[in-house]
């Protein structure tokens, strides 16, 4: 039996995909949990084999969840289940230790191969979303190295957000001059404060500023 654990926020998703999985052959659903820190807790007490988890969540969301029940538990095989389709949420994902990728709109066929292939130890991906890994690669083989980036843990994404942090940005002015939405601002900032180790938008300032985003340019931002 291949048991799982369900990680969402909407309460009717979560209990809807587990009572869809109970009726899998081969799955025990052993717990579902509604936020990043009840993954964390559930995880470190059932260690189920493979955690179906939603990226956005209040609070802890679920790339840091992943990092933290990976930290403990190397071996769990966590598949991101989630709404989003954008390159940096995938990049994000991978880089914590997801060894799955599914869009929430993915029929059940789909969602039992990603689950089985990554209980079985490989990294899978459906159609829609290996299509964009493929995509996201040659992009990033097509554009020249940076020597001396700054911050290379961070996205590019993220370190454009950065940088307006660093100007003095607020969420919804980085919101409407990258045209995403301001859940998706605070998703990254969340991921920012997480890799540079910050604990709050005045200290990730510090660090931006010391690196040289946003030094003398912050009366650009109105």
């Amino acid at each position: 039996m291949t048991r799982i654990l369900v990680v969402d926020d909407h309460t009717l998703f979560r209990e809807g995909l587990a009572a869809l999985l109970e009726s899998a052959p081969g799955i025990e659903v052993v717990g579902v949990a509604g936020s990043g820190g009840e993954a964390v807790a559930m995880a470190l007490d059932q260690q189920p084999d493979v955690i179906l988890m939603d990226i956005m969540m209040p609070e802890m969301n679920g790339i840091q969840a992943t990092r933290r029940i990976l930290q403990a538990h190397p071996a769990t095989g966590i598949i991101m289940l989630t709404m989003l389709e954008d390159d940096d949420s995938l990049f994000a994902a991978m880089c914590a230790g997801a060894r799955g990728y599914i869009l929430k709109g993915a029929d059940k066929a789909e969602v039992l191969a990603v689950i089985r292939g990554v209980a079985e130890g490989r990294a899978t991906f459906g159609p829609a979303i290996a299509a964009r890994l493929t995509h996201f690669f040659r992009r990033l083989e097509a554009t020249p190295r940076q020597a001396n980036i700054v911050f290379p843990e961070l996205t590019e994404r993220e370190r454009e957000v950065l940088e307006m942090i660093a100007l003095g940005a607020d969420n919804q002015k980085i919101s409407e001059t990258l045209v995403i939405s301001p859940k998706t601002v605070s998703n990254h900032i969340s991921n920012i404060f997480s890799k540079l180790q910050v604990a709050d938008r005045a200290n990730a300032i510090i660090r931006a500023r010391e690196a040289g985003l946003g030094a003398g340019k912050a009366n650009d931002v109105t």
